[in-house]
This record gives C-alpha cells, sequence and structure tokens, in this order.
C-alpha cells in the first residue's frame, strides 16, 4: 500500500468522479484509475461501486476511508513539523559549559539565540571541562564550552577558540589583601595569602595551583571546594582571595576588589567542542555561529 494510492482513494472518494479526483492531485485519469486498481488488488476487495455517471463507496472503501484520512493527515503533520525544525521554528539545543562561562559569557549570547529563535528549548548543563568531554562523547551534550587545554585531547572532538580570557585576583574591599592599593599583583604576591579555591576537576583550581607551584610555593587554602558563586560570595566575606576570569569579576556587581595580574599574567582559553563523527544539530549549528560571531 502506498501513501500516492491513498491519496488518490481519499480524492475519489470525496469527488465521487475520478476526472475530478485526477484534476485534483495533478495527474492524468488513466494512472489514477490504475493505482486505485492495483489498490483494490492488494487489499482484495473493490472500494467503490462505478456504475455509469455515479461513483459510491463499497463496505470496504468505507471502511478504508477514516484510516486512509487519517495516514494523510499524520503524513502532513510529519511534514509540517521537519520543516518547523529545519526552519529553526522547534527543537533544542543541548549546551554544556563551565559555570564560569555560564555567569559571563553565555547570558546575553542565549538571550540573543532566544529572541531570534524563541521557539527552540535550550537546556545547559553546568560541569567541567572533564565532565563535559565525557558528555560530549557519549552524545548527551550538541556543544560544550570547554577550557583548552582539554584534559585528555580526542580526535572524536573538534574544537573551536572563542576567545582568550585574562584572569583576575578578586578580594574583599573590607578586608587587606593583595590588591590593596595596588594597581597590579604577581602571582608571587599570592604566597602567604589564604585562598578561598574551587572544587577538584575545576579548570581554575589547576590553572592556579600549577601557576602557584611555578612560583615556588604551595598554595595556602582558607576554603575549598566551592562553585563560582559560593567562592565569589566567601571572597566578599572577606575568608580570602580568589584568582577568576576577568568576564567573571567585572559582572560580579559591588562587593569585590579587582586587581589585574601582572605580565605576563594568567589566561585561559575558551574553546566551542562538538562531536567530529556526528554534525550537530541545525539548531545548535546556528548558536555556534552566534557564539563564533558573537
Amino acid at each position: 500500500m502506498q501513501f500516492q494510492q491513498l491519496q488518490y482513494f481519499v480524492a475519489v472518494a470525496e469527488t465521487r468522479h475520478f476526472t475530478r479526483a485526477a484534476e485534483l492531485v495533478h495527474v492524468a485519469q488513466p494512472s489514477l484509475s490504475q493505482q486505485i486498481k492495483a489498490l483494490e488488488r492488494e487489499l482484495g476487495a473493490d472500494l467503490f461501486l462505478r456504475a455509469r455517471g455515479n461513483i459510491t463507496l463499497t463496505d470496504a472503501g468505507e471502511a478504508l476511508l477514516p484510516l486512509a484520512r487519517r495516514i494523510l493527515a499524520d503524513t502532513d503533520t510529519a511534514r509540517l513539523e521537519v520543516q518547523e525544525l529545519v526552519q529553526l521554528r522547534r527543537g533544542r539545543v543541548r549546551l554544556g559549559a563551565t559555570p564560569s562561562l555560564c555567569t559571563g559569557l553565555l547570558p546575553d549570547v542565549l538571550r540573543a539565540f532566544h529572541d531570534r529563535y524563541p521557539g527552540i528549548r535550550l537546556l545547559v548543563e553546568e560541569g567541567g571541562s572533564h565532565d563535559l568531554v565525557r558528555q560530549l562523547a557519549r552524545g548527551a551534550l550538541d556543544l560544550a564550552l570547554v577550557v583548552l587545554p582539554l584534559p585528555t585531547p580526542s580526535p572524536a572532538l573538534t574544537t573551536v577558540e572563542l576567545l582568550r580570557e585574562d584572569l583576575v585576583v578578586v578580594s574583599s574591599p573590607d578586608a587587606p589583601g593583595p590588591g590593596e592599593g595596588r594597581r597590579t599583583i604577581r602571582v608571587a604576591d599570592l604566597d602567604g595569602e589564604r585562598l578561598v579555591m574551587f572544587r577538584h576537576g575545576y579548570d581554575l583550581r589547576e590553572l592556579t595551583v600549577a601557576a602557584c607551584r611555578a612560583e615556588g610555593f604551595e598554595p595556602d587554602f582558607a576554603v575549598e571546594g566551592g562553585e563560582m558563586d559560593a567562592v565569589l560570595g566567601f571572597v566578599r566575606a572577606g575568608l580570602g582571595v580568589a584568582v577568576v576570569p576577568r568576564m567573571v569579576a567585572t559582572g560580579a556587581g559591588r562587593g569585590l576588589r579587582v586587581t589585574p595580574l601582572a605580565r605576563p599574567g594568567l589566561h585561559r582559553t575558551i574553546a566551542l567542542a562538538h562531536r567530529s563523527d556526528v554534525a550537530p544539530p541545525r539548531a545548535a549549528r546556528e548558536l555556534q555561529r552566534m557564539l563564533v560571531e558573537r
């Protein structure tokens, strides 16, 4: 049973005329009649009683008509659903990002994407680069914003560099700290300071600890184990200082003293990653374009 045969059958049933039905579906009348006969042979029953000038449905035709109409309607619905997805009226994007990027980079880009494509659902997963890479590999995410270099470089992932971001030192303006009265500080100046430190597996933790050790000292933690919002809150409370991305420090509002690091400073490279073996869905590709061109 073919879709086209059902379409022809419904046209004849509704017009009760083979010639008018052929005109309705834009096919030659002999071709339409042949397809109807082929359908009847396949079903093993006549669908129409053909008297001169009078076409009526048989019992088999009456039984088939509502089913055929439903199949045609479901096909139209499926076509519209796919067209809406292709035209970015519906769909979803599963995006992973580190917490600092959720705070700093993403809000404005996601707002612009949502304004342009309000029918696309945005599913955002926060995590460290390690976790996001694993989720990309198993197909749980379409895209992920990660920090380079990746913990375990893989040819299965494609990455596109987006930006190189400076790191700064934040401290409470109500507590003495390394940034008090100074325009810049060095990593070495953090020796002896109590640091508010991110949890294990957090890119910023590893970068900060490595920079301190490169200067010959082991960092002293006042508090450790937090995510970005918790770290900033602990710093505001005067528990210690922290090294955070400039974008986050700028957007964090009042209650923080922000001090740049003297050259060469500390930086991190942000990249957009996706699986190499599977092209992201169209909606994800559009978000990717907006992130690259932001």
